[in-house]
């Protein structure tokens, strides 16, 4: 989440019997479409007074030559976010069943004149808007307003019939912010993720009423790569649900101490998956029990960060970063509100310009979850994850060959990016203006060819962002109205809401139907076209990335469990004990460690000899900077697999040529550390 929003709303009727009724219940009287019963995609009546889609003609359907799907994926929007961070934080509703009026009004204290939009006056606004939505429109929705509804679902509706066949519903909140904002609910986070989804189910049965009945609408919810293969097929819009909040599960922080447990996690997860969440975010924004976050940069984070210390009594930590990866710079001036937050005598600490990176990874809790969602075929987002923990999940996510692994808004390092595609995920850039998203697709434009996938954006609609600014009607960008949709099959004119008619080049992009005209944008600016053609490609990528790690197989790991034995073994913890069984009981919280000297190793008995091609170390602190991985048949003759001098910590995977073996040994050569050698987990596997 980091955008701004827009709103809109309607009612229904079953089947055209049911008008004069539909009248009494949705406060407006529906109309029969025009040519209701001949088109599919169009639907048996619309209420009125509503929102123009403005688009005409048939969307595509079906698959291409080589039998791929065609389509656009919004791989990061927030439909729902007007639930969240307490119900007022982004004024207006998707839908309503008492008609677009509802649907589109502002929250009650921004009348009369926007004085009291706290929210919107503290991230840009001039202390003043017209509050009044429907039907005039006077200031909002907006490109640089981030308190207002952008996915009313006939805007919605236009972005599918423009191209888009993907869109992933974040569910999104912050216990922090909500408690700052007037709200007319409680903040819990866990609360707002399960009304999200509730309203998300909603808005689906809210668009199949309207053409016809239970699955007849094209806004379909879809919980598995084949049944969204299938939507995309049939032209429709397939709706992934995924999850960006600061505090899933409840797994905040408060002074470096972790506020839920692994049983809080598996309940979360298992909760999750139930209401049909396929990918999330480990972190958001706050740092918490999972892992460190991403900085954001300037006055917003700077905000950020004293929003992260009234919430955990921290603020962030930053040290040099240990490879070419860094997150972003934090600003150092307090916007003169949120500073007065503060208690008396606590100020924002100053950062060293060459010290980016955030101290704070992937914590073992954090680790657990990961593979909580690997086990559930679950899909992990990267963005905002620093990037100590995004390494660390990388290293995983290799370690199992996992290919669930998503970039959905410009929020991971670039410098990541190979190991996403090389995993098998699927990455997706801001949505910029037209210029700045092909200058930034142009960076990784070889190795999307290199590995032939497909591309995405992510609009961050109602995400607390902003979006693409007016280019003015003289650019020679500038998009010509009508036009005709990438796919061929629709033509788009201006779109028009109540008194309102939206144009991209001196609007910019106010709400979610102008998604269409930005990509025309795109396709009119230098270098846009190859750029256009990737996005065309990225529905059959995601769903791709999304089989794939439904089809995952974790391979067998043939150490667990069986014999470890060791050259010698710390004896002074009486508590738990540091044996080296403790390397193989598939718990990361255990651990083996040696005496304090380099010549020391861990060897574990398969109980039989295997083919053995790929060795994988969890270190503790307490690493090797040189070993080897060494192989035998009987116990007594020893080869060398694979060898390093510059061990780093952290996961390593060891792959080499598959061979026989019964035993596996760790053979230290040189500590990393004056401590000895100490591994949390060992994995041995065939290939």
């Amino acid at each position: 989440m980091t955008r701004p929003t827009t709103h809109r709303a309607r009612g229904y009727v079953l089947v055209p019997l049911l008008l004069a009724l539909a009248a009494v219940l949705f406060g407006s009287a529906p109309v029969p479409a025009a040519d209701a019963g001949t088109a599919w995609w169009e639907p048996v009546s619309r209420p009125a007074p509503d929102s123009g889609v403005n688009v005409t003609g048939a969307p595509f359907r079906g698959t291409d030559a080589q039998g791929r799907v065609r389509g656009f994926v919004d791989a990061h929007n927030h439909l729902m976010s007007n639930e969240g961070f307490g119900g007022r934080m982004i004024c207006g509703k998707p839908f309503s069943d008492a008609g677009v009026a509802d649907a589109l009004k502002d929250c009650p204290e921004h009348y009369p004149d926007g004085s009291g939009a706290i929210f919107e006056n503290l991230t840009g606004g001039d202390g003043h808007h017209d509050p009044v939505g429907w039907p005039t429109f006077e200031d909002w929705p907006a490109h640089d307003s981030l308190s207002h509804q952008q996915n009313y679902y006939a805007w919605v509706e236009r972005a599918w019939r423009g191209g888009q066949r993907v869109l992933v519903n974040d569910l999104v909140t912050n216990g922090l912010i909500c408690s700052l904002l007037p709200r007319d609910r409680g903040c819990d986070e866990m609360e707002s993720i399960r009304l999200q989804a509730r309203r998300t189910y909603e808005m689906q049965e809210y668009v199949d009423r309207m053409y016809g009945g239970p699955g007849k609408g094209w806004f379909r919810i879809v919980t598995d790569a084949a049944r969204a293969r299938s939507v995309v097929e049939e032209g429709k819009l397939a709706v992934v649900l995924g999850v960006e909040t600061s505090e899933p599960f409840g797994c905040k922080q408060v002074l470096d101490v972790a506020q839920c447990d692994r049983a809080d996690i598996d309940r979360g997860l298992d909760e999750l998956h139930a209401l049909g969440v396929r990918s999330m975010f480990l972190c958001h924004k706050f740092d918490n029990a999972l892992c460190g976050v991403r900085f954001d940069s300037g006055t917003t984070g700077v905000a950020v960060n004293i929003g992260q210390f009234l919430s955990t009594g921290t603020f962030w930590a930053t040290e040099k970063c240990s490879g070419p990866q860094q997150d972003n710079p934090i600003g150092l001036t307090a916007p003169p509100a949120m500073a007065a937050k503060l208690p008396a005598g606590v100020s924002v600490p100053a950062y060293a310009a060459d010290a980016r990176c955030n101290t704070r990874g992937l914590t073992r809790l954090g680790e657990y979850a990961l593979r909580g969602m690997i086990d559930r075929g679950m899909m992990l987002e990267l963005d905002h994850m620093s990037v100590k923990a995004a390494g660390r999940a990388l290293d995983i996510l290799e370690a199992e060959e996992y290919p669930g692994v998503l970039s959905s808004h410009s929020w991971m390092d670039l410098d990541w990016t190979e190991r996403l595609y090389r995993l098998g995920g699927f990455a997706a850039s801001y949505m910029h203006g037209a210029q700045g998203f092909v200058g930034e697709a142009a960076q990784k434009a070889e190795l999307r060819r290199k590995y032939g996938v497909g591309f995405g954006y992510g609009t961050d609609m109602n995400g607390v962002g902003g979006w693409p600014g007016p280019v003015g009607a003289g650019a020679p960008n500038a998009v010509t109205y009508p036009f005709r949709s990438v796919d061929g099959g629709s033509v788009l004119d201006r779109q028009v809401t109540g008194e309102r008619t939206w144009d991209l080049n001196t609007d910019g992009a106010a709400h979610n139907g102008l998604v269409p005209d930005w990509i025309e944008q795109i396709r009119l600016t230098d270098g846009g076209r190859a750029v256009v053609d990737e996005l065309a490609l990225g529905a059959e990528s995601y769903l791709r990335t999304w089989k794939a790690t439904e089809d995952h197989e974790p391979g067998l790991d043939l150490a667990a469990g069986r014999p470890v034995t060791a050259s010698t073994t710390q004896w002074w913890n009486p508590f738990t004990g540091f044996a080296p069984g403790l390397a193989v009981d598939g718990d990361t919280g255990t651990r083996w460690a040696s005496e304090w000297s380099d010549d020391q190793w861990l060897r574990v008995d398969l109980g039989a000899v295997h083919r053995v091609g790929k060795v994988t170390l969890d270190w503790e602190r307490a690493h090797a900077r040189a070993y080897r991985i060494e192989l035998s048949e009987d116990g007594g003759t020893w080869r060398t697999a694979w060898s390093t001098e510059a061990g780093d910590g952290g996961y390593d995977t060891a792959e080499f040529a598959s061979q026989p073996a019964r035993y596996v040994r760790i053979q230290g050569v040189r500590r990393a550390t004056d401590w000895g050698y100490s591994l949390h987990e060992v994995t041995v596997r065939r290939s």
